[in-house]
């Protein structure tokens, strides 16, 4: 059950005679569920179903592509619930900060099963692109998807909260010692638009997973205009393939906490506005683990940073143009001989449709 869930039929309109202003809201998505200037292969169906979604998910629940939803404010799945989103859905953040910022957030012990396919992706978006033309440089208009697992992570305290959640929400706890953790499927993903900020310096990222576990499937993601870091990774060992990150405020790829799973075909692709292409740390606990970073892509209007920090290990290859900094006690292996991404997986994305691949 969903704490608050809103349902409206356009055809029912003419029978409502409350609350004007969000009657005229609801119409404006029957004529279009998006103005962005990409377009899914194929353009999103019209739907004359739209739904409001706010507070805890507490049974297992299916998001279907008959209805497009926006969230209000943080929109969590409960410890053992699965939430399903079919291919071709589209969700809606709400725009917002501080308390007030929209995100879904799967919780431990909880699932989210979202299979797109690349023909029909899942894509994540700030309301605004309902009847605003967004592009790559629209930032911080909703929160972010955040998977929380129970997965080792190396932190000062375990279970540790995740950032970008207020610091008295349990359900933003995460880590634990359960290394094949599943949180379920993420396929062929869009999530746009999002980091909204939370208090100075705080901001949700694009994709945030803690301790997120290797029993979990996430392949072919994209991240694009997040205010803060495109993919977050806090301690766990999930395998990531297909990742692309572009336009971020700061960091494309960023690992904390003694990560160590491995992103596999990866592509970081800088705006104007962008800070590093890879931030790498170590662990903050009493163990650390290496990561694995292979066959990425950095483009840049310039040359890419990269920074590995606090004991950072593993290693990274990748074919593009970087400012490598090492801080000490890093032991980090760099190739840039071996290639980079595969660009044709990428095909399906808003940055491909956009030509900046």
């Amino acid at each position: 059950m969903i704490s608050t869930l809103f349902f409206v039929s356009i055809w029912e309109f003419k029978l409502i005679k409350v609350m004007k202003k969000s009657v005229l809201a609801l119409l404006a998505i029957f004529v279009l569920v998006s103005c962005e200037k990409w377009r899914t292969n194929p353009d999103p169906t019209l739907t004359s179903n739209y739904r409001l979604v706010t507070g805890h998910i507490t049974e297992d629940t299916y998001w279907m592509p008959d209805s497009a939803y926006e969230m209000v404010g943080k929109v969590v799945v409960d410890s053992g619930v699965t939430l399903t989103i079919n291919p071709g859905t589209l969700i809606y953040g709400r725009i917002g900060d501080g308390a007030q910022s929209t995100a879904l957030i799967v919780s431990r012990g909880a699932k989210i099963i979202a299979e797109g396919t690349a023909l029909t992706p899942i894509t994540f978006t700030s309301v605004l692109s309902a009847d605003q033309d967004l592009d790559e440089n629209d930032n911080g208009l909703w929160g972010g998807l955040v998977i929380l697992g129970s997965a080792p992570i190396s932190a000062d305290a375990i279970p540790s909260l995740i950032e970008g959640i207020p610091a008295n929400e349990t359900y933003g706890l995460y880590g634990g010692t359960d290394s094949t953790d599943n949180s379920g499927i993420l396929r062929y993903i869009s999530i746009r638009h999002g980091g909204a900020l939370l208090g100075d310096g705080n901001e949700l990222n694009g994709l945030t997973l803690g301790g997120v576990g290797s029993g979990t499937i996430i392949d072919n993601i994209e991240v694009v205009g997040n205010l803060d870091d495109g993919i977050e990774c806090f301690g766990g060992c999930v395998t990531l393939t297909n990742t692309l990150v572009w336009a971020q405020g700061d960091d494309a790829f960023d690992i904390d906490q003694a990560f160590f799973g491995e992103f596999i075909n990866f592509v970081s692709i800088e705006g104007s506005s962008s800070d590093h292409a890879l931030e790498i740390d170590g662990g903050e606990g009493d163990w650390n683990a290496p990561f694995s970073m292979t066959e990425g892509t950095l483009i840049s209007l310039g040359i890419s940073e990269i920074h590995f920090r606090d004991g950072a290990i593993g290693s990274v290859s990748f074919e593009g143009m970087a400012n490598i900094e090492a801080d000490t006690l890093t032991n980090v292996i760099v190739d840039t001989l071996h290639g980079g991404a595969d660009l044709t997986k990428f095909n399906w994305t808003m940055a491909h449709y956009e030509g900046a691949l």
